[in-house]
Protein backbone atom coordinates (compact mmCIF):
# COMPACT_ATOMS: atom_id res chain seq x y z
CA UNK A 1 0.00 0.00 0.00
CA UNK A 2 1.19 3.46 -0.75
CA UNK A 3 1.44 5.97 1.77
CA UNK A 4 -0.60 8.78 0.16
CA UNK A 5 -3.37 5.30 -0.10
CA UNK A 6 -2.91 4.73 3.73
CA UNK A 7 -3.31 8.54 4.36
CA UNK A 8 -6.69 8.63 2.84
CA UNK A 9 -7.88 5.45 4.57
CA UNK A 10 -6.60 6.92 8.04
CA UNK A 11 -8.69 10.45 7.58
CA UNK A 12 -11.34 8.33 6.41
CA UNK A 13 -11.53 6.12 9.30
CA UNK A 14 -11.59 9.64 11.21
CA UNK A 15 -14.50 10.90 9.39
CA UNK A 16 -16.49 8.10 10.09
CA UNK A 17 -15.61 8.34 13.62
CA UNK A 18 -16.84 11.97 13.53
CA UNK A 19 -20.23 11.45 13.10
CA UNK A 20 -20.67 9.18 15.99
CA UNK A 21 -22.39 12.04 18.56
CA UNK A 22 -24.61 12.56 15.40
CA UNK A 23 -25.96 9.28 14.77
CA UNK A 24 -25.95 8.80 18.47
CA UNK A 25 -28.44 11.58 19.33
CA UNK A 26 -30.72 10.14 17.44
CA UNK A 27 -31.43 7.53 19.96
CA UNK A 28 -34.68 8.73 21.34
CA UNK A 29 -35.20 6.35 24.61
CA UNK A 30 -32.88 3.79 25.18
CA UNK A 31 -30.74 3.48 27.92
CA UNK A 32 -26.35 3.97 27.75
CA UNK A 33 -26.41 0.28 28.28
CA UNK A 34 -29.02 -0.71 25.70
CA UNK A 35 -27.12 1.45 23.15
CA UNK A 36 -23.69 0.08 24.21
CA UNK A 37 -25.37 -3.50 24.57
CA UNK A 38 -27.24 -2.83 20.60
CA UNK A 39 -23.76 -1.00 19.12
CA UNK A 40 -21.83 -3.95 19.84
CA UNK A 41 -24.28 -6.56 17.97
CA UNK A 42 -23.10 -4.22 15.11
CA UNK A 43 -19.47 -4.30 15.62
CA UNK A 44 -18.74 -7.95 16.60
CA UNK A 45 -20.40 -9.42 13.01
CA UNK A 46 -18.41 -6.98 10.76
CA UNK A 47 -15.08 -7.45 13.07
CA UNK A 48 -15.21 -11.55 12.93
CA UNK A 49 -16.02 -11.28 9.24
CA UNK A 50 -12.64 -8.78 8.53
CA UNK A 51 -10.49 -10.89 10.95
CA UNK A 52 -11.92 -14.29 9.86
CA UNK A 53 -10.91 -13.19 6.03
CA UNK A 54 -7.52 -11.35 6.61
CA UNK A 55 -6.98 -14.43 8.42
CA UNK A 56 -7.17 -17.26 6.03
CA UNK A 57 -10.89 -18.42 7.19
CA UNK A 58 -9.27 -18.63 10.81
CA UNK A 59 -10.85 -16.18 13.08
CA UNK A 60 -11.06 -18.11 16.29
CA UNK A 61 -6.75 -18.66 16.00
CA UNK A 62 -6.40 -15.07 15.72
CA UNK A 63 -8.73 -14.28 18.84
CA UNK A 64 -6.64 -16.60 20.69
CA UNK A 65 -3.39 -14.92 19.76
CA UNK A 66 -3.80 -12.40 21.76
CA UNK A 67 -3.91 -13.55 24.86
CA UNK A 68 -4.29 -11.97 27.66
CA UNK A 69 -3.49 -8.74 26.75
CA UNK A 70 -6.44 -9.21 24.02
CA UNK A 71 -8.22 -9.58 26.82
CA UNK A 72 -7.33 -6.78 29.42
CA UNK A 73 -7.09 -4.58 26.31
CA UNK A 74 -11.19 -5.45 25.53
CA UNK A 75 -11.99 -4.62 28.94
CA UNK A 76 -10.40 -1.63 28.50
CA UNK A 77 -13.03 -0.60 25.20
CA UNK A 78 -15.85 -1.68 27.65
CA UNK A 79 -14.86 1.35 29.57
CA UNK A 80 -14.10 3.08 26.84
CA UNK A 81 -17.29 2.33 25.03
CA UNK A 82 -19.63 3.04 28.03
CA UNK A 83 -17.65 6.34 28.81
CA UNK A 84 -18.11 7.62 25.71
CA UNK A 85 -22.06 6.82 25.08
CA UNK A 86 -22.87 8.44 28.53
CA UNK A 87 -20.35 11.80 27.81
CA UNK A 88 -21.98 12.37 23.81
CA UNK A 89 -25.86 11.22 25.95
CA UNK A 90 -25.49 14.21 28.99
CA UNK A 91 -22.53 16.78 27.86
CA UNK A 92 -21.97 18.81 24.49
CA UNK A 93 -20.34 16.73 21.63
CA UNK A 94 -17.74 18.98 21.24
CA UNK A 95 -16.61 18.43 25.48
CA UNK A 96 -17.05 14.67 24.79
CA UNK A 97 -15.14 14.53 21.86
CA UNK A 98 -12.13 17.27 23.00
CA UNK A 99 -11.81 15.28 26.50
CA UNK A 100 -11.44 12.21 24.24
CA UNK A 101 -8.48 13.16 23.17
CA UNK A 102 -6.34 12.60 26.13
CA UNK A 103 -6.18 8.71 25.60
CA UNK A 104 -2.32 8.98 24.04
CA UNK A 105 -1.58 11.05 27.55
CA UNK A 106 -3.34 8.31 29.71
CA UNK A 107 -1.68 5.32 27.43
CA UNK A 108 1.70 7.26 28.17
CA UNK A 109 0.99 7.44 31.64
CA UNK A 110 0.15 4.23 32.08
CA UNK A 111 3.20 2.96 29.98
CA UNK A 112 5.15 4.55 32.40
CA UNK A 113 3.41 2.65 35.43
CA UNK A 114 2.68 -0.69 33.92
CA UNK A 115 5.76 -1.15 31.65
CA UNK A 116 8.41 0.75 32.50
CA UNK A 117 8.64 2.96 29.26
CA UNK A 118 10.12 6.05 29.25
CA UNK A 119 8.15 9.34 28.78
CA UNK A 120 10.43 12.42 27.25
CA UNK A 121 10.58 15.34 28.47
CA UNK A 122 8.37 16.80 25.76
CA UNK A 123 5.44 13.88 26.54
CA UNK A 124 5.61 15.37 29.97
CA UNK A 125 5.43 18.92 29.09
CA UNK A 126 2.23 17.77 26.67
CA UNK A 127 0.06 16.57 29.53
CA UNK A 128 0.59 19.52 32.36
CA UNK A 129 -0.45 21.28 29.58
CA UNK A 130 -3.67 18.93 28.49
CA UNK A 131 -4.50 18.30 31.95
CA UNK A 132 -4.69 22.60 31.91
CA UNK A 133 -6.82 22.15 29.35
CA UNK A 134 -9.00 19.87 31.30
CA UNK A 135 -9.18 21.47 33.83
CA UNK A 136 -10.58 24.56 31.98
CA UNK A 137 -13.53 22.42 30.49
CA UNK A 138 -14.26 20.54 33.48
CA UNK A 139 -14.45 23.28 35.55
CA UNK A 140 -16.97 24.87 33.34
CA UNK A 141 -18.59 21.43 33.33
CA UNK A 142 -18.85 21.82 36.89
CA UNK A 143 -20.73 25.58 36.57
CA UNK A 144 -23.22 24.02 33.92
CA UNK A 145 -24.53 21.03 35.50
CA UNK A 146 -22.15 18.46 33.11
CA UNK A 147 -19.60 16.85 35.02
CA UNK A 148 -20.70 14.09 34.96
CA UNK A 149 -20.77 13.67 31.35
CA UNK A 150 -17.55 15.14 31.53
CA UNK A 151 -16.14 12.63 34.21
CA UNK A 152 -17.38 9.27 31.54
CA UNK A 153 -15.36 11.53 28.97
CA UNK A 154 -12.42 10.94 30.56
CA UNK A 155 -12.92 7.31 31.96
CA UNK A 156 -13.57 6.99 28.10
CA UNK A 157 -9.94 8.28 27.37
CA UNK A 158 -8.65 6.27 29.99
CA UNK A 159 -9.98 2.81 28.35
CA UNK A 160 -8.56 3.73 25.53
CA UNK A 161 -5.49 4.94 26.94
CA UNK A 162 -5.44 0.82 28.77
CA UNK A 163 -6.41 -0.72 25.59
CA UNK A 164 -3.41 0.75 23.51
CA UNK A 165 -0.92 -0.07 26.49
CA UNK A 166 -1.94 -3.61 26.47
CA UNK A 167 -1.66 -3.97 22.85
CA UNK A 168 2.23 -2.44 23.48
CA UNK A 169 2.53 -5.17 26.39
CA UNK A 170 1.40 -7.97 24.08
CA UNK A 171 3.66 -6.46 21.08
CA UNK A 172 0.28 -6.81 19.40
CA UNK A 173 0.70 -5.47 15.60
CA UNK A 174 -3.36 -5.71 14.95
CA UNK A 175 -5.75 -4.09 17.71
CA UNK A 176 -8.97 -5.74 15.54
CA UNK A 177 -8.84 -9.22 17.35
CA UNK A 178 -8.55 -7.10 20.85
CA UNK A 179 -11.31 -4.19 19.58
CA UNK A 180 -13.45 -7.91 18.71
CA UNK A 181 -12.96 -9.27 21.80
CA UNK A 182 -14.36 -5.69 23.27
CA UNK A 183 -17.17 -5.69 21.02
CA UNK A 184 -18.35 -9.41 22.76
CA UNK A 185 -17.63 -8.34 26.32
CA UNK A 186 -19.97 -5.36 25.71
CA UNK A 187 -22.56 -7.52 24.98
CA UNK A 188 -22.14 -9.83 27.55
CA UNK A 189 -21.67 -7.26 29.99
CA UNK A 190 -24.34 -4.28 28.89
CA UNK A 191 -26.80 -7.44 28.84
CA UNK A 192 -26.21 -8.81 32.55
CA UNK A 193 -26.59 -5.21 33.35
CA UNK A 194 -29.85 -4.64 31.74
CA UNK A 195 -31.27 -7.52 33.15
CA UNK A 196 -29.93 -6.92 36.73
CA UNK A 197 -31.78 -3.72 36.64
CA UNK A 198 -34.62 -4.82 34.68
CA UNK A 199 -34.66 -2.62 32.10
CA UNK A 200 -35.43 -4.12 28.52
CA UNK A 201 -33.08 -5.39 26.15
CA UNK A 202 -35.43 -5.03 22.93
CA UNK A 203 -35.91 -0.98 22.75
CA UNK A 204 -37.77 0.51 19.92
CA UNK A 205 -37.19 -0.77 16.24
CA UNK A 206 -35.96 2.91 15.49
CA UNK A 207 -33.45 3.08 18.33
CA UNK A 208 -31.78 -0.75 17.54
CA UNK A 209 -31.72 0.05 13.98
CA UNK A 210 -29.88 3.35 14.52
CA UNK A 211 -27.73 2.01 17.57
CA UNK A 212 -26.95 -0.64 14.83
CA UNK A 213 -25.88 0.69 12.47
CA UNK A 214 -23.50 3.11 13.74
CA UNK A 215 -21.88 -0.07 15.48
CA UNK A 216 -21.12 -1.07 11.58
CA UNK A 217 -21.03 1.93 9.84
CA UNK A 218 -19.37 4.42 11.49
CA UNK A 219 -17.50 2.43 14.36
CA UNK A 220 -16.67 -1.21 12.78
CA UNK A 221 -15.78 -0.12 9.12
CA UNK A 222 -13.86 2.85 10.79
CA UNK A 223 -11.58 0.56 12.57
CA UNK A 224 -10.99 -1.50 9.41
CA UNK A 225 -10.58 1.75 7.16
CA UNK A 226 -8.10 3.22 10.25
CA UNK A 227 -5.85 -0.51 10.60
CA UNK A 228 -5.39 -0.76 7.40
CA UNK A 229 -4.14 2.65 6.63
CA UNK A 230 -2.02 2.82 9.82
CA UNK A 231 0.24 0.37 8.83
CA UNK A 232 2.20 2.37 6.25
CA UNK A 233 1.61 5.73 8.25
CA UNK A 234 4.23 6.66 11.33
CA UNK A 235 2.61 6.74 14.72
CA UNK A 236 3.31 10.34 15.18
CA UNK A 237 1.15 11.61 11.72
CA UNK A 238 -1.63 9.01 13.00
CA UNK A 239 -2.12 11.00 15.56
CA UNK A 240 -2.20 14.19 14.16
CA UNK A 241 -4.28 12.63 11.12
CA UNK A 242 -7.08 11.07 13.55
CA UNK A 243 -7.41 14.91 14.49
CA UNK A 244 -9.75 15.25 11.58
CA UNK A 245 -12.31 13.44 13.95
CA UNK A 246 -12.54 15.90 17.08
CA UNK A 247 -12.69 18.84 14.47
CA UNK A 248 -15.73 17.30 12.40
CA UNK A 249 -17.43 16.28 15.18
CA UNK A 250 -18.84 19.83 16.57
CA UNK A 251 -19.19 21.15 12.95
CA UNK A 252 -21.93 18.06 12.29
CA UNK A 253 -24.22 18.54 15.05
CA UNK A 254 -23.59 22.36 14.81
CA UNK A 255 -24.85 22.17 10.95
CA UNK A 256 -27.77 19.42 11.60
CA UNK A 257 -28.77 19.81 15.03
CA UNK A 258 -27.99 23.10 15.71
CA UNK A 259 -25.58 22.25 18.98
CA UNK A 260 -22.93 24.68 20.13
CA UNK A 261 -20.64 24.66 23.17
CA UNK A 262 -19.37 27.47 24.92
CA UNK A 263 -16.30 29.80 24.43
CA UNK A 264 -15.01 27.39 27.82
CA UNK A 265 -15.12 24.72 25.90
CA UNK A 266 -13.36 25.91 22.91
CA UNK A 267 -10.67 27.34 24.92
CA UNK A 268 -9.59 24.36 26.65
CA UNK A 269 -9.81 22.04 24.10
CA UNK A 270 -8.02 24.53 21.71
CA UNK A 271 -5.21 24.17 24.38
CA UNK A 272 -6.01 20.10 24.73
CA UNK A 273 -5.13 20.18 20.81
CA UNK A 274 -2.54 21.91 21.13
CA UNK A 275 -0.67 19.71 23.45
CA UNK A 276 -1.65 16.43 21.35
CA UNK A 277 -0.51 18.11 18.29
CA UNK A 278 2.98 19.14 20.29
CA UNK A 279 3.66 16.07 21.28
CA UNK A 280 2.94 14.11 17.92
CA UNK A 281 5.48 16.50 16.17
CA UNK A 282 8.10 16.77 18.97
CA UNK A 283 7.49 12.31 18.57
CA UNK A 284 8.26 13.17 14.80
CA UNK A 285 11.56 15.16 15.50
CA UNK A 286 12.54 13.08 17.56
CA UNK A 287 12.57 9.88 15.10
CA UNK A 288 13.99 12.06 12.19
CA UNK A 289 16.84 13.53 14.30
CA UNK A 290 17.98 9.31 15.00
CA UNK A 291 17.61 8.67 11.08
CA UNK A 292 13.74 7.14 10.83
CA UNK A 293 12.14 9.97 8.28
CA UNK A 294 8.80 9.38 7.80
CA UNK A 295 7.90 8.09 4.17
CA UNK A 296 7.73 11.20 1.46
Amino acid sequence: MRYGTGVMLVLAAGTLWSLMGLGLRQIEDASVWAILFWRSVGIVPVLLAYIAWTSGGRPLRALQSVGAAGAIGGVGLVFAFTGAIYAIQTTTIANAVFLFTASPFVAAILGWIFLREKVRLATWAAILLAVFGMFVMVREGLAIGALAGNLAALMSAAGFGAFTVALRWGRLADMLPAALLGGIFSILISGLVLIARGDPIVVSAHDITVAVGVGVVILAVGMVLYTTGSRVVPAAELTLFSLIEVLLAPLWVWLFLGETASSGTFLGGAILLGAVAFNAIAGAQRHMSQGVASPP
